[in-house]
């Protein structure tokens, strides 16, 4: 049995630093057994299918082979395609902000005291959530001019993160489910 597994990338292809060119990436991934490889625009999104039922097994591979092929570490989250539209689904946001916002996967779900402390800091124009493992983020004036800072939630969630804003994740989904067939 083949399980779908959206992979998410951090930091890759930004300013000229940490280049992984998508078709070598994709080359890489079907060397490592992966199967059905797809990469999404240049910023480290890709879709495969791999019979590991661990999604954690994924990241470590898809790390590792980064690692060991291009010399450096990438923060790396999998899901399982189900689980990213669990994640889409579950965005508290009403449909006008959903499609303005940002889905930001967490490594894992972060502690309750750690969320309850988070969720006590406010900026003016902005709105985020915690649900299990997503932090979902929307800002009046566009995240590029919010106040939000992932490097600064990651520390005190004690998480690795990566975020992708609505319509990449509306595609990603969609090229998931040409997966399956």
């Amino acid at each position: 049995m083949m399980n779908i597994y959206l992979v998410l990338l951090r930091g890759i292809n930004v300013g000229g630093h940490k280049k992984v060119p998508m078709a070598e990436l994709r080359e890489l991934l079907s060397k490592q057994g992966f199967v059905d490889v797809k990469t999404y625009i240049q910023s480290g999104n890709i879709i495969l299918k791999s019979s590991e039922k661990d999604y954690e097994k994924v990241e470590q591979i898809v790390q590792q082979a980064i690692l060991d092929h291009f010399g450096f570490e990438v923060p790396v989250m999998a899901r399982t395609r189900n689980e990213i539209e669990q994640i889409f689904d579950a965005c508290p946001f009403s449909e006008e902000k959903k499609e303005n916002s940002y889905f930001t996967i967490l490594s894992r779900i972060p502690k309750k005291e750690l969320v309850n402390e988070v969720m006590q800091i406010t900026y003016d124009n902005e709105e985020f959530q915690i649900i299990k493992d997503c932090l979902y983020f929307y800002s009046s004036v566009g995240y590029g001019k919010s106040k939000f800072n992932m490097n600064m939630f990651e520390k005190k969630l004690n998480v690795r993160a990566t975020s992708r804003n609505y319509r990449t994740m509306v595609k990603l989904l969609a090229m998931s489910l040409e997966n399956e067939k």
